[in-house]
This record gives structure tokens, sequence and C-alpha cells, in this order.
């Protein structure tokens, strides 16, 4: 076998094989003499078939089968001698000629194919005690503990059936129909609705016109949906919704005791208040946890800087660039509506997707030195969570990861992302702060995305999504079930929390 680099530009190799016509005969005879005591033909006892009749017979079809195996494993035995790691999967390339392949299959032509790819570079990891982060931290005072308890009860709260007029805080029990210039929209329509008036859970306007019904009545009001609102489709339009009333039924008491706690399934009114607060600081913890990670992931970025594999950074542009136009598309706007052009949003994403495979492909040469490893159990955490969220389509996520090539790798890459990051905490310097709830929760605009990306297109992603440098996680990028996360149940189309 003759193996002969052809092209090495940049990241960029490629390699030309070639295995002499009488090496692939010899590998194809020894493959016919090791069937040959075996092989049943009739007119033939077992083992008294003549060498040429057998490969008059199978020669072919035994120099495919061998063609096949060769093309199929013999770029990773090569590419693993040249101490390679390559970014995708290599594009191996044969003759297409039909005579020139009958040649090789009749061993009377050499079998050549060529192997094109890109080459991961080499990355020498520097010290990484110079790196100063700040973790905020925030004491959840008591009273917003409190608050968020007296909401749980209000959601809580009974209601009792009254007679008369609803006022604000009564609820209103209703089917109601939505129409567009007098034809109905999808998502318009509910029975049996509840509604607490005033609780501005429906587009402005809406919950006003009904206050003073009556369990009976039959109404028509009349609203504008806001120019913002999340359906293109309806923003900016007037509808009206004809609606007939139920029930009118007015709130009981609010109190948080042990009675409430019992039926929200807690042992006590203390011990609901300990879960809230736990939950409060659970979440500010969360951002916290992003708001250092970006700024580790800011400083790895200046730390490090040399060529991406285009192929992944094309891949990883693609995936953004999918989902920018879909943001678009929902909104009803245009790159000019965000001020910009989709040629300047094109260049900035492109710069973003540079990023996060360069940052990809350090944290895992990171967690590689370390020892950092996914175990099965935290894949299948990763999996329930994936599951937990697609109700109803279990069965086909799960056979999506069983079938699909480089799907476990898109579980592992958050998981291992993570891990690598606890491990940098350990190896950096980390100052404590106490900060407010607002200073926490208020955006830095140099940070993250922003800076390599300041409004080239709306939704703009957080952090980096790319933790794996291993081919096939920065290729296949997020997991994408074959069937496609459905939209969520749409909300009632005059319910405004899109939440």
């Amino acid at each position: 076998m003759q193996v002969t680099e052809t092209l090495a530009e940049g990241l960029k190799r490629e390699i030309k094989v070639v295995i002499p016509a009488k090496d692939m005969e010899a590998q194809m005879n020894e493959r016919l003499e090791d069937v040959k005591g075996r092989v049943q033909i009739k007119g033939f006892r077992p083992g008294k078939v003549p060498f040429s009749h057998l490969k008059k017979l199978y020669g072919k079809s035994v120099m495919a089968e061998l063609v096949n195996e060769i093309v199929r494993d013999r770029p990773n035995s090569i590419l693993s001698e040249r101490g390679e790691k390559t970014a995708t999967q290599p594009e191996i390339s044969m003759t297409e000629d039909e005579a020139e392949a009958e040649k090789i299959l009749n061993a009377e032509a050499d079998l050549e194919f060529s192997i094109a790819y890109e080459v991961i570079p080499p990355i020498e990891l520097k010290d990484n005690s110079g790196i100063k982060v700040t973790r905020e931290v925030v004491d959840v005072p008591a009273e917003e503990v409190d608050e968020q308890v007296k909401q749980i009860a209000e959601s809580a709260r009974s209601f009792e059936t009254k007679k008369g007029k609803a006022a604000n805080g009564d609820r209103v029990t209703m089917d109601y129909l939505g129409k567009v210039d007098g034809v109905a929209f999808e998502g318009g329509q509910a029975e049996d609705a509840e509604l607490v008036l005033g609780s501005g859970r429906f587009i402005p306007g809406f919950e006003d016109q009904l206050v003073g019904v009556k369990a009976g009545d039959e109404t028509t009001i009349t609203v504008t949906f806001p120019a913002e609102y999340g359906a293109a489709d309806l923003a900016g339009k007037e509808a009206t919704f004809e609606i007939k009333v139920k029930e009118v039924a007015k709130p009981g008491e609010v109190e948080i005791n042990d009675e409430l706690a019992s039926k929200l399934g807690v042992e006590s009114a203390e011990r609901l208040r300990e879960i809230v607060r736990e939950q409060i600081e659970s979440q500010y913890s969360s951002v916290s946890r992003q708001k250092l990670k970006r700024q580790i992931l800011d400083q790895l970025d200046e730390m490090y800087q040399f060529e991406t594999p285009q192929t992944l950074v094309e891949a990883e542009f693609n995936n953004i660039w999918a989902q920018i136009n879909q943001d678009l598309a929902q909104s009803g706007k245009t790159f000019e509506d965000e001020d910009t052009t989709e040629e300047a949003a094109r260049e900035e994403y492109t710069k973003l997707a540079q990023r996060r495979v360069r940052l990809g492909l350090v944290l895992s040469e990171i967690g590689e030195k370390a020892g950092v490893e996914v175990s099965e159990e935290e894949l299948q955490q990763q999996l329930y969570a994936q599951l937990r969220q697609f109700p109803g389509q279990e069965k086909q996520i799960i056979e999506y990861f069983q079938k699909t090539p480089g799907a476990a790798a898109s579980l592992r890459a958050p998981i291992f992302e993570e891990k690598v990051i606890d491990h940098l905490l350990t190896e950096i310097s980390v100052t404590d702060k106490t900060v407010s709830k607002e200073e926490l929760l208020a955006e830095d605009e140099d940070e993250g995305d922003k800076k390599e990306a300041k409004k080239a297109a709306p939704k703009k992603k957080a952090a980096p999504k790319k933790a794996e440098a291993e081919a096939e996680a920065a290729d296949e990028g997020e997991a994408k079930p074959a069937a496609k996360k459905k939209a969520a149940p749409k909300k009632k189309a005059a319910d405004k929390d899109a939440e």
C-alpha cells in the first residue's frame, strides 16, 4: 500500500492511497481459499471445487466486499499512524468510472482512493493560574421570600361562586372565540377558560372589558394585539372575542399557614419558606455561575488564538444562522428592523462561530489533560432531561439517540463543558463579591456574545455551547431529535403571558 500526502494547506489535508492490483488479488484469493472447503456448489463435492470455478462465481463479490472494508477501515488506521485528529469525518473519494471500477473488481487495476479532511490543530495548554474572576453572590432578603410565598398562596387560593357582577380579583370562567377580520384564528378559542381579572395574563384591554359581567352573559369585546406580540400574524391587529360567561367566583382569603403548606404537599409553612428560599438561591446561583463562566471563557478566548477548522466553523455558523432566521420569521422582522444588514450579521456571527469552536477545542484539551470524564449515569440523566422537555415524544427521541451517529456526543458535550469549568475553578483565582439582585441580573453590554456580535441580529445566544473538541460533538452541535421539538401548545390567543 502506497500512501502519499497530496495536499497540506493550513489545516486541510488530502492523502492518496494506492493498493496494487496484485495485492488486492492476493487478499481476494486468500478469502476464496478460506471458503473453498465450506462452500457447496451443485456438481462438486465439498472442498473439491476447482479454484478457477470458485473465482469465476464469487471473485467479484469477494473483491467488492474487500474494497468496502478497506475504504471503511484503512483511513482510520492511516490517520492514527500519522497522529492526526480530524475535525469531521474524512471525505473518501474513488473512481466513479464504471469501466475502471470493473477492472478493480477483476484485479486488473490498482485500487486508488483519496482521503480529504481537516485536522484539529495542536493546542499547547497555558498556565491557568493567571485567570482571575469574580463570583457574584446575593443574600436573599426575607422580604423576597415572603413575596414569593405570598404569590404561591394567591395562586393556590380558593374561589367561591358568587352572584352579581365580576370585579377585579374575581375569577371568570368562560368560553371564547377570537376572530380577526371576521375569521377565527388558531389558538383563539377555548372552553371553560379561567381568568382572574386584574392578573394581567391576557392582552391589554381584555380583562378590563370583563369587569361587570355576570354568569350567563354573552358579550363581544374588541382588543388590539400589541405590535410586539409573539405571533407575527396577529401583532398589531384588531380582534374581536365572542364570550360566554359561565361562572363568576370571588376569591377566598389568602392565608399562609400549615394548612396551605399541606395542600402543596409540604409538611409546614416554615418548610415552605425554606423551599422557596432554596429555589431563589438556586436561581441566583445559576445566573452567577453563567456570569462566572462567561468571565472564564472570555479570558480563555484572549489566551488562545489559532486557526480553527473551517468545517467546524461552518457547521456552528449554520446552527446559529438557522436560529437567527427562525427568530426573525417568528417575530415578522428583518435585519433592517434590527438596525443591521444580512451581510453584517453574517460577518459577526461567523466570528461568534469561530469563538465557539476555538473555545470548544481549548476546553476539550483542558478536560482531556485533566482526565475529565462523563459517566453513563450522567448521560442517562441528561437524556431524561431531554425527554421531560418533549412530553409525548419519548419514543422518537430515544430512537433518535440510539440510531443517529454523534447524537450521544451532543448529550455529552454540555456535561463535559460544565465539568471542565468545575476543574478550572480549582486552578484559577475566584473572588466572591456580595451584590444586590439588580446588580446580579444586570447585563454588561460588553460581556459574552454582545462583545462579539453587537446587535448583529436579534436574540443572540449567551455563552458558547460547544464544549467538545472531538469531531463528532463539535460537528453535531446541539441535540436535534428526529421528531423536532413541537411548538409548545399555543397560549390562548388573548394570553399575553409569553413566558
